[in-house]
């Protein structure tokens, strides 16, 4: 008896050290998943594929970036909802994970259950476009105009419960402007428009149109961030002409819920560290992005405001989505 007991405990003594490594074991120690919700090719892909290089450098582990566009952002976050709790798994969110619940009667996930919030990436303001045509230099004299001359403005959108489309649904709001949405299926078609004079005015992001600006293909006449934004250099607020407006678009990453602490804790840092990267940095910037690159806590405050504040314009304007 006592030596089957002295053979038990020798054996149990030479399984703690391997459990004990096992356990020590970094993270990661294969490959991490990183879902983006929109096709290939936008201006959220390619930085989120610029952070993926750069976290396989750092983890010597390969990063796989895997698209999976559909049905408003809802095919991916289903997916990543559904992933297991290890870190493997990361979710690109964007102004669509904070509107679709307030979009939406019934989604296949809880924004705020199912789960947690890392960082977020970066974060840019829309810029106010309109077609040469358009008789205003300013986005005061715009808001004039618009209210002078019920449904003669069409703005453009990526589609329903899109940024540019909330955007300028807040300007109709806000201002009382009879102005007209025109649903695209991208940014691209309802740049092209706006261009040839089928629709007038245009939320969209600095990069895309900062060439057609120059040209004189387009007036640019204000920012959507509450203050002047040094991404798009001598623009003014539109909230000097409509207090309280501010729009934003961003891009972030959450992980499924019940992700360990410890996991969220060394993603955040080393996602931060490699946005603070002087090259990175300025690639970001080059798309018209602000790198940011918050704590975990800070992101998620900034997902419930972002929640509450869109919720309340799909209220004031009714949006619907198809």
């Amino acid at each position: 008896m006592i030596r089957t007991f002295l053979r038990l405990l020798l054996a149990s003594s030479a399984v703690l050290p391997l459990c004990s490594t096992l356990a020590a074991e970094p993270f990661p120690n294969r490959p991490v998943r990183l879902i983006v919700p929109f096709p290939a090719g936008g201006a959220t892909d390619s930085i989120v594929r610029l952070v993926a290089q750069k976290l396989s450098e750092k983890w010597q582990q390969q990063v796989i970036v895997d698209n999976r566009p559909g049905a408003g952002t809802i095919i991916a976050t289903d997916i990543a909802a559904k992933a297991p709790a290890d870190g493997y798994t990361l979710l690109v969110v964007t102004v669509a994970f904070a509107v679709n619940p307030a979009l939406y009667k019934k989604l296949p996930y809880d924004t705020e259950k199912d789960f947690t919030p890392v960082t977020l990436l970066s974060s840019a303001p829309n810029v106010l476009v309109v077609n040469p045509s358009v008789p205003a230099a300013t986005a005061a004299e715009f808001v004039r105009y618009a209210r002078a001359h019920p449904k003669a403005v069409n703005f453009g959108s990526a589609g329903n419960g899109t940024s540019n489309h909330l955007a300028g649904e807040m300007l109709r709001t806000m201002t009382g402007a009879d102005i007209v949405h025109v649903p695209y299926k991208g940014d691209a078609p309802a740049i092209t428009d706006l261009i040839g004079g089928q629709i007038q005015m245009l939320f969209i992001g600095w990069a895309p149109v900062s060439q057609h600006v120059k040209a004189g293909r387009l007036r640019a006449l204000a920012v959507t961030s509450a203050a002047p934004s040094d991404l798009v250099p001598g623009l003014p607020s539109l909230s000097d002409a409509v207090p309280g407006f501010e729009s934003s678009v961003w891009n972030g990453i959450v992980v499924p819920a019940r992700t360990p602490p410890e996991l969220v804790a060394k993603l955040h840092a080393d996602i931060s560290e490699i946005l603070s990267q002087p090259d990175l940095k300025e690639k970001i910037q080059s798309m018209g992005f602000e790198p940011v690159g918050n704590a975990p806590g800070q992101f998620r405050d900034f997902l419930h405001a972002e929640n509450k504040r869109l919720s309340k314009v799909v209220l004031d304007a009714d949006v619907t989505v198809d």
